[in-house]
């Protein structure tokens, strides 16, 4: 059901508790010191938030003299090599990528109970240390190192130092295992080199999966050999018209090998029974009637579907399910099955019990939106929820007793994670289908306690959808997502004890110059502290 919501009422900021959190050291009033300043960063004040912090000891300041120290692997070398791609050219130094020497900053393998991708950070007057488990660990753990830089260490040209690291130890791990962004780009279709900016702005807050939306009614995104009218004629538009686009195989593989570089994991969606238009357009023989349908370029929903009843459905599924798990080295497959208004319930349940095992015979775990719990789940499935605070009981408790059965969640409630509803009444880009969805409302929830009835285990992340019916530009991506997406990635990644929004929107304020010195266009939210520019 789609309704409106009130906006979150601004809270009066509580300035004694924010004086205390400074006076603990843990938090500043404001921005992060720029370049020049002689107080560094504070270890706590970093999004998302460490699971542990223990400040103290002298600040380790780099130097010309800094090497950057590496074990003998080819995967943490890439990681040296990638942070030395960040400090370079605002420091001006060389900063040497070496497999042997001592201090400066070294990135270590080690065991530990770091688990898959959490890390130890130490700094000292001798230097600073970066220990994990895996080469993700030390990925995410040089993400809390560029944070713990003044901002302008994110610039492209030389910039005024000194750059310090404040002393003491970062222990620090993951609450949910998947934490991901999904990009629509059928509404409106995004160049390679546009989903890569993406890419390195969700690194920069420990995402690590990225969801592309990549067949809708309005735009078919990537070439399928076996059916090539999908791409060429069912991508050759987009909302309002326009030329559209799609990604060829060597285009998708660009883009999942970039992903794995920032080690996030592309899930790639294939929207069907609804959602269908494009490729309903692009095949007559797709359709129970034999006529393909004009392409669409608006926006409503809900109309098309596939036809349950022919062969030749699941021969069309069949091929485009084995050629994407064929170009995907991740886990998943998004099969969508949202929204599927045309077909009949029965037929919605023959269609999800046929398509999953198709999934599960080229390699892949099944994730679809929550109407999957409608049917019969997958054994290892995965729903996403996209509902609202006030979705129906009924419905609530559908996904409730499908978590109970074993079906993992991931959750992107409408009116809390979608990164397309507007902010305000005022704000010109994104939809208010589902609310307005100010920076407060984004990220003042607990996944792990939203929905009635769901064990906390069956909980396996979060998910922060952008639908792209006003979005055309990568400016107005960033417009849209920043800086609720911050909100998001730390809802995935911190504790849950520590979520606090008194807390959370300075060191949220503290992020302002880093993305002006990275180029991105955020909102500027009145809840938010920012510093002046």
């Amino acid at each position: 059901m789609r309704r409106n919501h009130s906006t979150t009422p601004r809270t009066p900021r509580v300035l004694g508790s924010l004086l205390l959190l400074a006076a603990a050291g843990v938090l500043t009033l404001g921005a992060a010191p720029e370049a020049g300043a002689a107080v560094p960063v504070p270890l706590g004040r970093v999004v998302p938030a460490p699971a542990s912090v223990s400040p103290g000891g002298t600040p380790y300041r780099i130097t010309r003299a800094t090497g950057i120290h590496v074990d003998g692997s080819a995967e943490v070398q890439r990681v040296g090599a990638y942070l030395a791609g960040i400090l370079r050219p605002s420091t001006g130094y060389p900063l040497a990528v070496t497999d042997h020497g001592t201090g400066g900053i070294q990135l270590r393998l080690a065991t530990g109970d770091f688990g898959a991708e959490g890390y130890r950070l130490h700094s000292g007057a001798g230097g600073v240390t970066l220990t994990a488990s895996t080469p993700a660990g030390l990925f995410h753990g040089v993400q809390t190192l560029r944070q713990l830089l003044p901002a302008a260490v994110e610039k492209k040209t030389v910039q005024r130092g000194p750059w310090q690291i404040a002393g003491g130890t970062v222990q620090d791990r993951p609450r949910y295992a998947y934490r991901g962004a999904m990009l629509d780009v059928s509404r409106h279709f995004f160049t390679v080199a546009q989903v890569k900016r993406y890419i390195d702005q969700l690194a920069l807050y420990k995402v690590n999966e990225l969801h592309l939306h990549l067949s809708d009614d309005q735009g078919w995104r990537i070439a399928v050999d076996s059916w090539p009218r999908l791409a060429s004629y069912g991508g050759s538009t987009q909302v309002g018209g326009g030329r559209g686009g799609h990604y060829t195989k060597a285009d998708y593989r660009e883009i999942v090998s970039y992903a794995a570089s920032r080690y996030l994991e592309v899930v790639p969606e294939i929207d069907m029974p609804g959602h269908t238009n494009a490729a309903l357009a692009s095949y007559a023989k797709l359709n129970c009637d034999g006529t393909a349908p004009p392409l669409y370029t608006g926006t409503q929903v809900g109309f098309s579907s596939l036809c349950v009843s022919k062969g030749v459905t699941y021969d069309f599924v069949d091929d485009v399910v084995r050629e994407l798990a064929a170009l995907t080295p991740g886990r998943y497959l998004h099969i969508g099955g949202d929204e599927a208004h045309s077909t009949g319930h029965t037929d919605y349940v023959r269609f999800m019990d046929r398509v999953q095992p198709v999934v599960a015979r080229y390699g892949k775990t099944v994730i679809g939106w929550h109407q999957l719990t409608g049917a019969h789940p997958a054994r290892g499935a995965l729903a996403q929820y996209w509902g609202l605070d006030g979705t129906g009981a009924a419905e609530k408790a559908q996904v409730a007793e499908a978590a109970r059965k074993g079906t993992g969640l991931i959750l992107s409630p409408a009116d809390r994670l979608y990164l397309d509803m507007k902010y305000t009444r005022t704000t010109k880009l994104g939809t208010d289908w589902a609310g307005l969805v100010e920076v407060r409302r984004s990220y003042d929830w607990n996944p792990g306690a939203y929905l009635a009835g769901v064990p906390a285990s069956a909980v396996k992340g979060v998910e922060a959808p952008l639908w792209t019916e006003t979005v055309k530009r990568s400016a107005d991506i960033e417009y849209l997502a920043f800086p609720r997406l911050a909100g998001a990635a730390e809802l995935g990644w911190s504790p849950a004890a520590g979520h606090d929004w008194n807390a959370y929107q300075v060191r949220l304020a503290a992020q302002g110059p880093r993305w002006d010195a990275l180029g991105i266009h955020y909102y500027r939210s009145p809840q938010v502290p920012w510093p002046k520019r």
